[in-house]
């Protein structure tokens, strides 16, 4: 490990957490390719994203506890380990189920990283620096989806089963990037001992917290909001848009660049305003542009231009909050940040996992249906801020 400055920091934890965009948007431009060569169904390939997302949320309840166990740096190093070789398995699959067993696996250990960059960006920075370098990390995590299908278009010209191997390359990479470069931040004379019982007895302490609870659930069903599209943007872009495999940019590049935006705004609000109002901007913005994704899909004809312009700027306020609720949750259990950063990704995944499996399906049949779920996790988010302490200036 070399010393490193704080951009470089920022650039190699964003690597990490941008690995699950990167895992679930690569390959979405290959699904109509994937149904003929693996002979599925739509929705057998739909599920192949609730079978990564699904071990992904479970198992982030234990990336944090095991990382405040072993060290941050040891569990990255198995996480993205088995996520390589999981990568190779996919790229061999013969049928959609030997995908599905590949991608549980990609499931079960591609949030090690992501959990692990969360714990260490507290780690790391106190304070508004905190909060500069979360909206940093978010900005260039940002980009992930959008260059994700860009690139997963490119390489489907080649063959399917150069998507997963690009998957396998990037997670070496990031590896051996996190080991060069990034510190060990929790030394052995603070480490906990791994036990079920204790990690039990910790997410009690952390779930049982209404405080924590409130802000993590907001911004877990903020980020919901927007991963609808996402998941459904196979249907959503293809059938129902009109585009074709190769222009999945079309969607994802405004809407990055709304979230990119959205953390450089909430980098340069740090310290210069208060928290509360932040987020209540950030929350008032986000209603405006559910208000006007509703009157498009209602009033005006389906075009690109007018259905995917809304959600872009819905991810602006998005991106806003989404540092501050991070800090927010992390800083009320400052030891066991780890288990706490799991927390937080748990709920976040356990949102998105509701919403490929289940939500998904049943809002997928017009731009409107998607259009009415965002509305609804959006009343959700705000239904839990509203009571939170961060919300009150408390």
């Amino acid at each position: 490990m070399v010393k490193s400055s704080p951009l470089l920091l920022s650039v190699v934890l964003a690597s990490l957490a941008a690995l699950a965009p990167f895992a679930i948007d690569t390959y979405l431009p290959a699904f109509p390719t994937l149904e003929t060569a693996l002979h599925a169904t739509p929705l057998a390939l739909q599920q192949s994203l609730t079978f990564y997302l699904l071990p992904y949320a479970l198992m982030t309840l234990w990336h944090g506890a095991i990382s405040d166990s072993i060290g941050r740096i040891a569990t990255i190093k198995w996480g993205l380990g088995v996520f390589v070789l999981a990568s190779i398995g996919c790229a061999f699959a013969k049928n959609v189920e030997t995908l599905w067993f590949f991608r549980v696996l990609q499931g079960l250990s591609g949030g090690a990283g992501n959990v692990v960059a969360r714990a260490m960006v507290r780690d790391l920075f106190e304070g508004p620096q905190a909060q500069r370098v979360m909206a940093t990390v978010q900005m260039l995590f940002g980009i992930a989806p959008a260059v994700a299908p860009i690139i997963g278009g490119f390489l489907l010209g080649i063959h399917w089963q150069a998507i997963f191997i690009f998957l396998a390359l990037y997670s070496a990479v990031s590896l051996w990037a996190a080991i060069r470069y990034l510190p060990e931040t929790m030394p052995k004379s603070k480490r906990l001992p791994l036990s079920a019982k204790q990690v039990i007895k910790d997410y009690r302490i952390i779930f049982g917290d209404k405080e924590f609870n409130y802000v993590v659930f907001a911004l877990g069903a903020n980020f919901a909001g927007f991963f609808i599209y996402v998941l459904a943007s196979p249907v959503f872009l293809v059938k129902q848009l009109g585009l074709s495999q190769h222009q999945f940019g079309y969607m994802f590049i405004p809407t990055v660049c709304g979230m990119i935006l959205g953390s450089y705004f909430a980098k340069h609000a740090a310290g210069k305003y208060s928290r509360q109002l932040v987020v209540k901007v950030a929350f008032a913005w986000m209603a405006s542009m559910v208000v006007l994704n509703l009157a498009i899909c209602f009033i005006l004809p389906v075009q690109p231009i007018y259905n995917i312009l809304p959600i872009a700027l819905f991810n602006i306020g998005m991106a806003l909050a989404m540092p501050i609720l991070s800090i927010a949750a992390l800083d009320r259990h400052p030891k066991i940040r780890g288990t706490a950063a799991s927390g937080q990704a748990f709920i976040q995944m356990l949102l998105s996992t509701v919403s490929a499996g289940l939500i998904v399906p049943l809002v997928w049949y017009a731009p409107s249906g998607l259009a009415l779920a965002m509305m609804g996790y959006l009343i959700f988010s705000w239904l839990m801020i509203r009571r939170s302490r961060l919300w009150n200036g408390k």
